[in-house]
């Protein structure tokens, strides 16, 4: 009993040094699991009886096999595209009149609300994007006015 509370002592934490795989070769690419291969043999050759007892159970009434098939024909569509008449956004100031046109165009009923909070999601990412340009300009200008050499 002392010996393998011993090697247990020993071997507690990371069994593998860092950067170090149990496994470096892994699972080749390509390779699949054998449940799924399995249950693809299974299948092989009844994808059209498959697909036709559930047509015939959405026919009859079945709310699943009904919902299964309209998800096939009519996905849910995930995003539109969005026209909208907005201002170019170079400076800070015209993120500002961005999301004023965006907030416009949602109140008006252009676009809905969650498509407002994308294009505002947007907009920020490009406010940071002007605000990071400014400040690496701005410390640029100060190294150079206090003699730091550039890197």
């Amino acid at each position: 009993m002392a010996d393998a509370e011993n090697s247990a002592g020993e071997q507690r934490g990371r069994p593998f040094r860092k950067g170090q795989s149990g496994n470096p070769a892994g699972k080749p690419k390509g390779a699949r699991h054998k449940a799924t291969m399995a249950v693809q043999e299974l299948l092989e050759g009844e994808a059209e009886a498959l697909t036709r007892k559930c047509v015939d159970l959405a026919m009859a009434g079945d709310t699943t096999a009904l919902r299964l098939c309209m998800e096939r024909l009519a996905p849910a569509m995930k995003s539109r595209a969005v026209h909208l008449s907005m201002p170019p956004v170079d400076t800070a100031d015209d993120v500002s009149k961005a999301q004023a046109s965006t907030i416009r165009a949602m109140a008006n009923g252009y676009i809905t609300p969650d498509e407002a909070a994308t294009i505002a999601g947007v907009l920020e990412a490009k406010r940071k994007a002007i605000e990071t340009a400014d400040l690496e300009r701005r410390l640029i200008a100060v190294e150079a006015s206090v003699g730091v050499k550039q890197r």
